[in-house]
């Protein structure tokens, strides 16, 4: 049986999820170098070949036994589709037809429909009033963070922007499913590298035959650093610690990083690039703040709790 998920995660989990967000949010960063120099297709399928190659290294350096049978392959098959294949076409089709701020934000309604997916396909991810106005707040906050620049269009470009919400709900579905793999006895570093390696099993096929990377002029060493670190620090490492806290904090709470990731990739700009924050980042990430609290529930119960004990304290008037 599936080991339940906490609705509340603790500090491990919080720490793991804030990585995971710094993980993928450089992800950002690195694509925006590989883009100049290759098409999107070779770089998410040299992205998820790299990662299969080192984790399999990795795997055999441990002396891991290797995931095997079709039951564990067929359901790592699904996991890469739902997480990678599927999601990583709709999002780089749509993101040819809309900007990338209108992209990210229908990307981070990703968490609002995992509560829907969690709440009727898993018995202890379950919808509740705190839960969904956290969600709101989290969404919000993107959605300031981004700017109102980038509703601009919203409506047009109807079929690049329904692409963008398929994919938010193609991780949705791949956070739920990916529940089963605690259930067959995978450590979380057997099953990212299970996935990965059925993702680049689909994905490198697929981009030697739309992009013929052979005719392309050999990319540099900047390239080919960002294709590192792409592949090892945010796919292969950040793949580790989603299986784990998906394991021990569910769905839901795990996808919470969407709301992370926007956060990361502008906090990583600042340090790195230099580039400026304005007020409404600051806005947003306060906003992002709030709703994750009130997800978590702890800050509020423990206000509630010392409200309580100063209300007892209180002298009585007469």
């Amino acid at each position: 049986m599936a080991r339940a998920a906490n609705s509340v995660m603790g500090a491990t989990e919080w720490t793991m999820l804030v990585t995971l967000s710094i993980l993928w949010g450089g992800s950002f960063f690195f694509n925006g170098i590989a883009v100049h120099a290759l098409p999107p297709l070779t770089i998410v399928a040299c992205r998820v070949a790299l990662a299969a190659l080192a984790l399999q290294a990795v795997l055999a350096l441990l002396g891991a036994r290797r995931p095997a049978g079709p039951r564990v392959w067929a359901a790592f098959a699904a996991m890469g589709v739902l997480n990678n294949v599927l999601p990583f076409a709709l999002i780089v089709w749509g993101q040819t037809q809309i900007a990338s701020g209108l992209a990210s934000i229908l990307n981070a309604t990703t968490p609002l429909f995992t509560v829907v997916v969690a709440h009727f396909a898993t018995p202890d991810e379950k919808l509740t009033t705190a839960r969904i106005a956290g969600l709101a707040a989290g969404f919000a906050g993107v959605a300031v963070m981004i700017g109102p620049d980038a509703l601009v269009g919203l409506g047009h470009d109807l079929p690049a922007q329904l692409a963008c919400l398929a994919a938010a709900l193609s991780y949705a579905c791949a956070g739920v499913f990916g529940r089963r793999f605690g259930a067959l006895g995978l450590t979380p570093i057997g099953t990212a590298a299970g996935q990965i390696t059925a993702s680049a099993a689909i994905l490198v096929p697929l981009a030697l035959v739309a992009d013929r990377p052979w005719q392309l002029p050999a990319p540099g060493t900047a390239v080919w650093l960002a294709l590192a670190g792409l592949a090892l620090v945010s796919t292969a490492f950040a793949y580790i610690l989603y299986f784990r806290l998906l394991a021990t904090a569910g769905a839901t709470n795990l996808l919470l990083v969407t709301f992370l990731v926007p956060v990361s990739a502008v906090a990583l700009g600042a340090a790195i690039l230099g580039e400026r924050l304005e007020p409404r980042q600051f806005a947003g990430m306060a906003l992002i703040g709030v709703g994750l609290a009130a997800i978590d529930g702890r800050p509020f119960r423990r206000a509630r709790a010392i409200r309580a004990r100063g209300a007892g304290a209180a002298p009585a008037r007469k």
